[in-house]
């Protein structure tokens, strides 16, 4: 599984991942939504953002074929959401607007709202380069 997922898949998903969030991260309505937004409607973005991220990977990356090989669609998909959120948390630290210590709860639903487009970059870029 992960031998099908190597260093340069992981380079396309970040810059990916980091070509939406970092105009995203720096936009207060994105912040606000993180304040605002109720569990249930975070809890369904992010099943919108794994669908998402499904339906590309699967069209797009796998060419339609993953008969053979679902444990590295899954995981496909799982890393890119994993990676976009890391590099979510990292911009939104860089600009200060990730208060992990002070309001831990706000700083994971900023990261939810804000991973959900850059996932979708970070499986485009990675979809460049097909599995």
């Amino acid at each position: 599984m992960i031998k099908n997922f190597n260093l340069e898949d992981a380079s396309q998903v970040f810059v990916g991942a980091f070509a939406l969030a970092v105009p995203i991260s720096f936009s207060e309505e994105a912040w606000r939504l993180g304040e605002t937004l109720p569990w249930v409607n975070l809890f369904f973005l992010f099943c919108l953002s794994m669908m998402f991220l499904g339906l590309f990977a699967y069209q797009s990356v796998f060419q339609q074929d993953i008969s053979h090989r679902v444990s590295t669609f899954v995981f496909r998909i799982l890393i890119a959401y994993v990676i976009s959120a890391f590099v979510v948390a990292l911009v939104l630290m860089c600009i200060d607007k990730l208060p992990i210590v002070d309001s831990p709860v706000l700083a994971f639903k900023r990261i939810v709202v804000i991973t959900m487009p850059a996932s979708m970059g970070a499986i485009i870029v990675d979809s460049f380069d097909k599995e």
